[in-house]
């Protein structure tokens, strides 16, 4: 990874017990922020894995990270 380089690790599950995404950012100097979004609302594997990484992209902005890569479960 570069001084630059971020990476987004996003998987999301929906199953009986409820819908839940994992987000991991990795950045620089060996900085890793997690976050586990759990949601109320009814959605397939493919919606909750959109969610999240649409917060993940939301995070690696808010962090300043200008070079990303995105991994999904999906």
């Amino acid at each position: 990874m570069t001084l630059d380089q971020w990476n987004l690790y996003i998987n999301g599950a929906s199953n009986v017990k409820g819908r839940e995404a994992d987000i991991i950012l990795e950045g620089p100097n060996n900085v890793t922020l997690e976050q586990v979004l759990k949601f109320d609302f009814r959605a397939l594997n493919n919606l909750v894995e959109y969610v999240a990484l649409k917060a993940g992209l939301k995070l690696a902005k808010e962090v300043g990270a200008r070079k990303l890569s995105c991994y999904s479960g999906s």
